[in-house]
């Protein structure tokens, strides 16, 4: 075996340019492979990184028909008591005209409870968030995101400072910081955000109804988010007469079972597209081989003529497509590796780092070796089946 392997380097050393050739097909097929599985990879660890950030213990409740029976803030109160149940938060919305002495901005207004701080996980930067005293009094106060403080009153510490909106006069009670920490959030990122007692929201807007139609819900265990989901539904199937289509209760879980979904798929389809460029790589061995039998008939003869067998033919040719194929795997994923680290270099800006995937470096290798032997097995077959006599009388 040692004698095969030493016979192997030395052929293709001899002629370096034609073994880097055949080894192409094998190193780009590795790079598409290695390359593409990782970044996919990559993508995913972020992002669902990002999608648990946002809050994998909060459920979204959306009634459509409330069966003549509607949800109060006082319903809410009783059910956020349910076993497995965290906090219960409302949540309605309206478009609004902010002013700040001669500034007018258009600016999103969310009506809420104090329990929707926990619920969405929001951070305050000053002053603090709504009290159940302002839900109680309809106190006109207001917490306001950093970006409404910096663009509509001018700079950040403005707590204190009155605002109208919609002609109401607001006190900013608080500041919050804008981040990805929730999907509301995220999602109002860069706008102009307030958030206003529910209450105090029924008096500013005639569009939004007494009648709770949407609110989240926490879990008490974050690890248990299936048991409140379980509760809540639960009580709304009792409350709206058993009709799952007259509320829905959607998980951020979901959202990212769904996104592992999509991109296990897509790392499949990715790999398969790779394998096929080590298929066709490995069809290029396979025929570089034949020549290669070809050009050293009367080599073979001359072996078997003092003496070696069909196996050691045999096991000789097998053994250089295996070591052509393993060299341009291992120079494939060095370059794999270099490609990796430039590209994390270029997106660190973005929070996104992209690390080799150890499971497809093994598939790599593993697959390279069997390419190696099953497209190096027919060439040395014909190789160990030469007959002496012939190859001695080979001329080419």
């Amino acid at each position: 075996m040692t004698q095969s392997l030493k016979m192997a380097l030395k052929s293709l050393s001899g002629n370096k340019m034609r073994a880097l050739l055949t080894m192409l097909g094998i190193i780009i097929g590795v790079m598409a492979l290695v390359v593409l599985v990782s970044l996919v990879s990559g993508a995913t660890g972020s992002i669902t990184s990002m999608v648990s950030d946002l809050g994998s213990d909060l459920l979204t409740v959306t009634v459509s028909d409330d069966k003549g029976d509607p949800i109060k803030l006082s319903t809410l109160t009783e059910w956020s008591e349910e076993e497995g149940v965290g906090e219960i938060a409302p949540s309605a919305s309206t478009s609004s005209t902010a002013k700040y002495s001669s500034t007018s901005e258009s600016i999103t207004v969310y009506g809420t409870t104090p329990s929707y701080y926990n619920v969405e996980e929001l951070n305050l930067l000053l002053g603090r968030f709504l009290l159940t005293t302002d839900v109680d009094d309809n106190n006109y106060v207001c917490v306001i995101n950093e970006t409404t403080a910096t663009d509509l009153v001018g700079y950040l510490d403005c707590v204190g400072q009155e605002i109208s909106i919609d002609g109401m006069k607001f006190t900013i009670i608080g500041v919050l910081e804008d981040s990805d920490s929730s999907l509301t959030v995220a999602f109002s990122s860069g706008s102009m955000v307030a958030y206003i007692p529910y209450t105090t929201l029924l008096r500013l807007s005639s569009s939004v109804s007494t009648d709770i139609t949407e609110f989240y819900v926490s879990a008490a265990d974050e690890e248990d988010i299936s048991t409140a989901e379980t509760a809540i539904t639960e009580l709304l199937m009792e409350r709206f007469d058993e009709d799952e289509d007259a509320f829905s209760v959607s998980s951020q879980s979901i959202l990212g079972d769904t996104l592992n979904s999509i991109t296990t798929i897509l790392t499949y389809l990715l790999g398969g597209i790779a394998a096929i460029s080590l298929l066709v790589g490995g069809i290029g061995i396979m025929n570089i081989m034949l020549v290669t039998v070809t050009e050293r008939t009367r080599e073979i003869g001359i072996r078997k003529a003092i003496g070696a067998t069909r196996g050691v033919i045999l096991r000789q040719f097998l053994i250089e497509a295996v070591v052509i194929c393993m060299i341009g795997c291992s120079i494939g994923i060095f370059l794999s590796w270099l490609i990796l680290e430039l590209v994390s270099i270029v997106t660190a800006s973005m929070g996104l780092t992209f690390g080799m995937n150890a499971s497809v470096v093994v598939v790599s290798i593993v697959f390279c070796f069997i390419i190696g032997v099953v497209f190096g097995l027919y060439p040395a077959n014909k190789a160990a089946k030469i007959k002496p006599i012939d190859s001695l009388h080979y001329g080419g």
